[in-house]
């Protein structure tokens, strides 16, 4: 089959609104479910700006072979039970091909039990569990963006090069959201402590809950724990409030504080302003200032030209999501035969904006997870992507392993 891939764009806060709208039958057609507006509505909508990215970018090609792609975004507003009558409705009504995105692991975890009872492809872009690609990994579920897995296999290397203690153990003390994310990413960072063998101790784990308005009481406990080191679990308006409330006590001059998943993601930045301290070590999927690459330069750049705002990491994970669903149709055998589909999706490599120089992203065929760089740095003050004032320096580069990294516990995450 070769034809054109379309490229026009809507979106509706309801169902379902249409990309790529054609005259012609489409080839391929993309459910795509993001929260557009509540919790996590920006990931959503930056989510959606950089679909319609993918499609241009796609198009500007103007390679003949490449499917043309009929894509849908549907609001799930972060609620469960409606993101899976939004895949379901995908499934029977729109009769799609593919189900992509979803922001909350947990939402992901039910839609991706429903793509596999009716045997749709499922390519989630803004999700962190390893039990999607652990436990309950299916032939149709496929990740491309980075697992918390990978950041606290980062993030345990980055303490053991820069932090180890000669004279005794490091105290560590742990701060994440009372549910499953919290809970792996938690348990995955101490596990890979001890394979890189870190002399450490738990000097606190401390639970709020999901979306918490007061850490006061966490605060006045972190700050008495004489940790050398606070690792937080925290992402989105929950990190920006904790950040905000531990301003008034004096953790992050008593402890190097840590976050090595969602810390760094821009929005954070953006929000916290003058108010993000500098010196803290963090990481996320995706960052406007690394690699200093020009793809990753021209990415950013074109995404505040559209929508005015730099992205957060959710947006190059959708990106990635669209790229990967043409690249597998264009190169299977039988765009039509699911299995030549999966067998080119278990063997994506795809170069994409947060690659550095010299790596493209490649799927581990075992997991169906999408392995990549992850950069962790220093915040710093750096004014060129306002309203933030603050970015990250001082840069540790972790290339991932040749496969997804396996632990002997077999948790699940977010």
């Amino acid at each position: 089959m070769r034809c054109l891939l379309a490229g026009a764009f809507a979106l509706l806060s309801g169902l379902a609104a249409p990309f790529g709208a054609s005259a012609e039958p489409p080839a391929v057609k993309v459910g795509c479910l993001f929260p557009l507006t509540g919790p996590g509505g920006l990931y959503g909508r930056d989510s959606a700006v950089a679909v319609q990215m993918a499609l241009d970018d796609l198009s500007a090609l103007a390679v003949p072979d490449y499917p043309q792609l009929d894509v849908k975004i549907a609001d799930t507003r972060s609620k469960a039970l409606r993101s899976v009558q939004i895949a379901q409705s995908f499934i029977e009504e729109d009769e799609i091909d593919f189900l992509c995105g979803v922001v909350s692991s947990s939402i992901a975890r039910a839609v991706s039990a429903k793509a596999l009872k009716h045997e749709v492809f499922f390519i989630g872009t803004d999700h962190a569990s390893p039990s999607l690609v652990s436990e309950d990994l299916h032939p149709y579920y496929f990740r491309v963006s980075n697992d918390t897995r990978q950041s606290m296999l980062a993030g345990a290397k980055y303490i053991a090069e820069n932090h180890r203690l000669a004279d005794r153990p490091l105290r560590i003390a742990f701060v994440g959201p009372d549910y499953e994310y919290g809970y792996q990413a938690w348990e995955d960072l101490r596990a890979f402590l001890d394979q890189q063998d870190v002399d450490y101790e738990v000097s606190g784990e401390y639970w709020p809950k999901l979306f918490e308005t007061d850490y006061t009481l966490y605060l006045q406990q972190l700050t008495a724990s004489s940790s050398d080191i606070v690792v937080s679990g925290h992402w989105g308006l929950d990190l920006v409030t904790f950040v905000k409330q531990a301003g008034q006590f004096d953790l992050f001059e008593e402890a190097q504080f840590m976050n090595f998943d969602a810390g760094a993601n821009y929005e954070i930045f953006a929000e916290l302003g003058n108010d993000m301290p500098l010196g803290l070590v963090l990481s996320a999927r995706h960052h406007v200032n690394w690699p200093p690459t020009e793809r990753n330069t021209d990415f950013v750049n074109a995404f505040h030209a559209r929508a005015g705002r730099y992205p957060s990491y959710a947006a190059q994970g959708a990106y990635a999501g669209v790229w990967a669903i043409a690249e597998a149709v264009r190169h299977a055998e039988d765009p039509s035969n699911k299995d030549h589909i999966r067998a080119e999706l278990e063997g994506l490599v795809l170069p994409l904006p947060e690659d550095p120089k010299g790596f493209m992203s490649t799927m581990d065929p075992a997991s169906h997870q999408l392995l990549q760089v992850q950069a962790i740095g220093r915040t710093m003050f750096n004014n060129r992507y306002p309203p933030a004032t603050v970015q990250l320096g001082d840069w540790s580069v972790y290339f991932p392993p040749d496969s997804w990294p396996k632990l002997n516990q077999g948790a699940s995450a977010d």
